[in-house]
C-alpha cells in the first residue's frame, strides 16, 4: 500500500472510531474524533520510516514494533491510539501488496496473503475502503460486545489501564 492509502485508511478509521467510542453524534463524538485522528494517522505512517534506514518492510514492519506501541500507553500513559495506526498499516501492507512482511524480524521470512494486490491496481482504493469498513466492524464488536462476554473485573482492569 502507498502513503495515500495509509492516510486515507487512518483518517476514515479515526472518524469511524470516534463514532464507535462516542456514538451520540454530539460534541463529545467530534472531540473523540479529534483525539483519535492524529495518533492513528501518525501510527499509520510510522512503519514506513524504515525506508530512510534499515530494510523496508522488515525493520519496522513486525510484531516487536507493534508490541512496543501496544505497551507504550501502559508504561507512559500517552499515545493511546498510535498502535491502531501501526496495526492497520500492517494489514494494508499485507492485503494491499503482493510482497509480504517480515512479521518476526529479525527472522527474515516474509509472510503474505495469497490475495494481495498491486498498489497500482485500479482496485487499491476500493480495497482500502473495504479494509477500513472491516476494521470498524471489528472495533465496534470489541468495544460494544466483548465487555459483555468478559468478567466485570477484567473489564474494569482494562478500563483502568486504557484510561
Amino acid at each position: 500500500m502507498n502513503k495515500d492509502g495509509h492516510v486515507l485508511n487512518a483518517v476514515l478509521l479515526s472518524i469511524g472510531l470516534g463514532y464507535v467510542l462516542e456514538p451520540a453524534g454530539d460534541f463529545t463524538t467530534f472531540q473523540t474524533i479529534a483525539e483519535v485522528t492524529i495518533p492513528v494517522t501518525l501510527g499509520a505512517l510510522f512503519p514506513d520510516v524504515d525506508t530512510a534506514f534499515g530494510r523496508h518492510r522488515k525493520t519496522l514492519h513486525n510484531f516487536g514494533v507493534l508490541g512496543i506501541f501496544l505497551a507504550y500507553p501502559i508504561v507512559f500513559g500517552n499515545l493511546r491510539f498510535v498502535w491502531i495506526g501501526v496495526l492497520t498499516h500492517y494489514v494494508l501492507d499485507l492485503v494491499g501488496s503482493k510482497r509480504g512482511l517480515a512479521l518476526l524480524y529479525p527472522y527474515e521470512k516474509e509472510y503474505s496473503v495469497p490475495f494481495g494486490m498491486s498498489t497500482s491496481s485500479n482496485y487499491a482504493n476500493a480495497a482500502t475502503l473495504a479494509i477500513t469498513l472491516f476494521e470498524l466492524v471489528i472495533a465496534a464488536l470489541v468495544v460494544h460486545y466483548a465487555p459483555l462476554c468478559l468478567p466485570p473485573t477484567v473489564v474494569e482492569s482494562a478500563a483502568t489501564v486504557l484510561g
